[in-house]
């Protein structure tokens, strides 16, 4: 069926409509292609930094009293009284605890009484060898008088020796219900309570504990220790004399350096490292055994070393890269050689110019050539007070997100 023809002053309506609807899909592929354009990335960048930096090694220490010393009893008997606070600083030969000292008071008195018999016996004993030795010189009385009475010299001579010594164990044992300080420490909580039966066989009663100066223990593997060696000897002395530095719990670093006392005689085969003992002032007694804290031993200090955060470094197939952002804010991906790791930083051994600016945040971001928009870099607050320490060797630090 055929369709009447418009008249003709429409026509030009329609057309128009069909131009305006060309112009509007127009407009809306531009619009598209607009909010397809990419956006310049924003990145976080931080600049080069230069300064001498000291490079030094780490390790985990526990600490321990200077001298441990065990409390024990040493005779049999009840506990009656504790003489000193637990936790306190107690001085050498000072009571700490005693036992009922009854049992052996009477002993005592039964060993002085058998002395006082032996004595008496003696004396006759000496008396008639006195008498009987000018006699048998003009042979007065027969050689076996003689005999007889040297004989029962030399027995009551013995017999008193030996009430001397039971009389001497006595006082001991009597002494010991007297239970002192061996050393001048920190005494630990009691073990024992008044009215315990104590034995010799038994448990400990406490421990007095030497803190000043007080030792921490630390384990060092074999290459860490030709490292300290060798550094040690460039610098003319031995490793004893190397000067250490705590790190406590809290971050603060100790305000006294230590040194080494004692370095193991050989290596723990299980571990392959030696143990460490060192020796750090602790007049305030601030420092406990069994308290934790990181040895620190500086090995060198490098002259104008260059430092960038470890997140601005990544490493690709063994290389490590840094974006590096120049003045016209235009990324160069370029690959440098690390050092040392020091604290949240890397030593930048090559590749990098004091002042320059290297991506620390949003590496993943760009690419060579790149223009980006730059905003300062705020690195999170770090965990503890320590600025950092000699890695073996760079590790992966890849910034990735």
């Amino acid at each position: 069926m055929n369709l009447p023809s418009l008249p003709l002053p429409y026509r030009p309506l329609g057309m128009a409509a069909a131009v305006v609807g060309l112009l509007l899909v127009a407009a809306t592929g531009c619009s598209e292609k607009k909010a397809a354009a990419p956006m310049v990335p924003v990145v976080e960048v931080v600049q080069v930094v230069q300064k001498d930096v000291p490079i030094y090694m780490e390790w985990v220490g526990t600490m321990d009293g200077n001298i441990n010393a065990v409390i024990r009893p040493q005779v049999t008997g009840y506990l009656i009284r504790q003489n000193y606070r637990e936790g306190d600083l107690v001085q050498k030969g000072q009571p700490l605890f005693e036992i009922d000292p009854r049992t052996f008071e009477a002993a005592v008195d039964e060993a002085k009484g058998v002395r006082a018999q032996k004595v008496a016996r003696f004396d006759t004993a000496s008396a008639n060898l006195a008498r009987i030795k000018p006699l048998a010189e003009k042979n007065a009385v027969s050689q076996k008088d003689l005999d007889d009475a040297t004989g029962a010299f030399q027995s009551a001579k013995a017999e008193l020796e030996a009430a001397d010594a039971n009389l001497k164990t006595a006082k001991l044992n009597l002494g010991f219900t007297r239970i002192t300080s061996p050393i001048t420490g920190i005494a630990g909580i009691a073990k024992a309570q008044i009215g315990d039966l104590l034995s010799p066989s038994g448990a400990e009663l406490t421990t007095v504990s030497s803190v000043d100066p007080i030792k921490v223990y630390f384990n060092i593997s074999e290459q860490e220790y030709l490292k300290v060696a060798t550094a040690a000897s460039a610098a003319g002395r031995s490793t004893e004399d190397v000067p250490l530095e705590l790190i406590l719990v809290d971050g603060s670093t100790y305000p006294h350096q230590g040194k080494v006392s004692v370095l193991n005689r050989q290596v723990d085969v299980t571990t392959g490292t030696f143990k460490v003992a060192s020796l750090f002032p602790n007049a305030n007694n601030l420092l406990r055994p069994g308290q934790f804290g990181r040895i620190r031993a500086t090995m060198a200090v490098v002259k104008g070393a260059l430092l960038v955060p470890q997140r601005a470094v990544t490493e690709m197939q063994g290389k490590f890269l840094l974006a590096v952002v120049g003045a016209d804010n235009k990324v160069d991906i370029r690959p440098v050689v690390v050092g040392d790791r020091v604290g949240s930083d890397w030593l930048i051994a090559d590749g990098l110019k004091p002042g320059e600016r290297v991506v620390a945040e949003g590496t993943q971001k760009v690419r060579p050539g790149m223009t980006v928009e730059t905003k300062p870099f705020v690195p999170a607050a770090p965990a503890t007070g320590a600025p950092g320490k000699a890695a073996p060797g760079p590790a992966a630090a890849a910034a990735k997100e």
